[in-house]
C-alpha cells in the first residue's frame, strides 16, 4: 500500500481526495494547519471511509515538520492541495499568497527531493491561462499574464514543479489544471466549508438559501456572454478526486524527470445566472439575489477541453451541475450557522 503525502488533506478537494485515495488502496496522511478548514472534517472522513486516517496540524512551510512526517512514513507520493485559493483576497494580499503558495511549494518539494519521493501531484488552476482567446481551453492555449496574485502563484508553481521534476532523479509529476470544483460528498459527511464569507458561488449560494446571508450579489450582468454573467466550467468535487488517482497510476508508469499537466473540467461552461436558476430548480429554493458591480479579476468566461485528460489519464467526469448543486445543498444542511 503506498503512503501517500496529502497536504491540505481537510480542505474541501483534499478531503474528498482523502476518501477517493482509501478507496483506491492507498494510504494517505494528511498535513494541514486549518487555515481554511476544519477539524471535523477527520471525523467525516472516518464516518465515509470507516477509519482514521494519519494526521499532522501545520504548515508545509515548516521544514522540521515535514522532515518529522517523512521520517515516520514511508512517502512515495505527495498530493498538493495546501495553498491560499481566493481571487478577490490574492489582490488585496498579494504578498501572502505569494508567500504561502510559492516558498511553501519550494519547501515541499525541497524534503520531496530529499526523501526521494517518486510522484507529486500538483494543484493547479485554470486561472494559469488568464482571459482566453478562444473557448474552450486547450492545454495547447497561451498561458498568459495572470489576471490576479493567486493566478500567477500557479503559474509559477507549474514552472517550479516542472523544473524540478526534470532535474531529478526520483520525481515524476503532473499538474492538473482544475476549473471549479463543486459539490460535496453524496454521504454529506464532508464538503465544502469556507471560513467567513464564501468566495466561491455555491457555497454561498447555499448560505443564502439556508438564510446565513442575506441576499446574494452577481457581479456583473455586462459580460460579453449569453446572459452577461460569468461563465464557468463546474466540476463535482467526486469527480476532481477522481482524477488524482488517476493522475497518481499515470504518473506511476513513467520515468523519473516526467512531468506533463492537463486540464480537469467538464468541458462545459455555466453561467452564473444559470447556476442559480439550476440550484432553484433541484432544490425548490427560492434565491433572492441583486446584480453588482465586477470584481477586480474576474475572467469572463472559461471552460476545458478535456480531450487531453480523457486519453492520458483515461479520466472525465460523470457528474452534472444539478447533481453537484443537489449535493452541496445536502451538505449545507447538515451544517449549523456560527455565532
Amino acid at each position: 500500500m503506498k503512503n501517500i503525502l496529502v497536504t491540505g488533506g481537510c480542505g474541501f478537494i483534499g478531503s474528498h481526495t482523502v476518501v477517493e485515495l482509501i478507496g483506491a488502496g492507498y494510504e494517505p496522511i494528511i498535513i494541514d494547519n486549518f487555515s481554511n478548514s476544519e477539524r471535523s472534517v477527520l471525523d467525516g472522513i472516518k464516518k465515509i471511509t470507516g477509519r482514521s486516517v494519519a494526521f499532522y496540524e501545520g504548515s508545509v512551510e515548516d521544514k522540521k515538520l515535514l522532515t518529522k512526517i517523512f521520517n515516520e512514513h514511508q512517502i512515495e507520493g505527495i498530493i498538493h492541495f495546501a495553498a491560499y485559493k481566493a481571487v478577490d483576497e490574492s489582490v488585496k494580499k498579494p504578498l501572502m499568497y505569494y508567500e504561502n503558495n510559492v516558498s511553501g511549494l519550494v519547501t515541499l518539494l525541497q524534503a520531496a527531493e530529499e526523501h526521494h519521493v517518486t510522484s507529486f501531484v500538483f494543484s493547479s488552476s485554470c486561472t494559469v491561462y488568464g482571459e482566453p482567446d478562444h473557448l474552450p481551453i486547450t492545454e495547447v492555449s497561451p498561458v498568459k499574464p495572470a489576471v490576479s496574485p493567486y493566478g500567477a502563484t500557479k503559474q509559477t508553481g507549474e514552472i517550479i514543479t516542472r523544473d524540478t521534476a526534470h532535474a531529478s532523479q526520483n520525481l515524476r509529476a503532473i499538474a492538473l489544471r482544475y476549473f471549479n470544483p463543486i459539490g460535496a460528498h453524496p454521504s454529506a459527511a464532508i464538503g465544502e466549508l469556507p471560513h467567513g464569507v464564501p468566495a466561491n458561488l455555491v457555497p454561498f449560494v447555499t448560505q443564502a438559501a439556508a438564510g446565513w446571508r442575506k441576499g446574494l450579489t452577481v457581479y456583473g450582468n455586462d459580460y460579453d456572454t449569453p446572459d452577461g454573467s460569468n461563465v464557468r466550467d463546474y466540476i463535482h468535487v467526486v469527480d476532481l478526486a477522481l482524477a488524482h488517482i488517476k493522475a497518481l497510476e499515470h504518473i506511476a508508469r513513467r520515468s523519473p524527470g516526467f512531468y506533463d499537466f492537463c486540464n480537469c473540467g467538464t468541458g462545459r461552461g455555466s453561467s452564473v445566472l444559470e447556476v442559480i436558476k439550476t440550484f432553484e430548480d433541484v432544490t425548490g429554493q427560492k434565491l433572492t439575489y441583486h446584480i453588482g458591480p465586477r470584481r477586480p479579476g474576474d475572467i469572463v468566461q472559461i471552460y476545458a477541453s478535456v480531450d487531453k485528460a480523457k486519453a492520458m489519464l483515461g479520466w472525465e467526469t460523470t457528474r452534472s451541475l444539478a447533481e453537484g448543486l443537489e449535493d452541496a445543498w445536502r451538505w449545507q444542511q447538515t451544517l449549523t450557522k456560527p455565532s
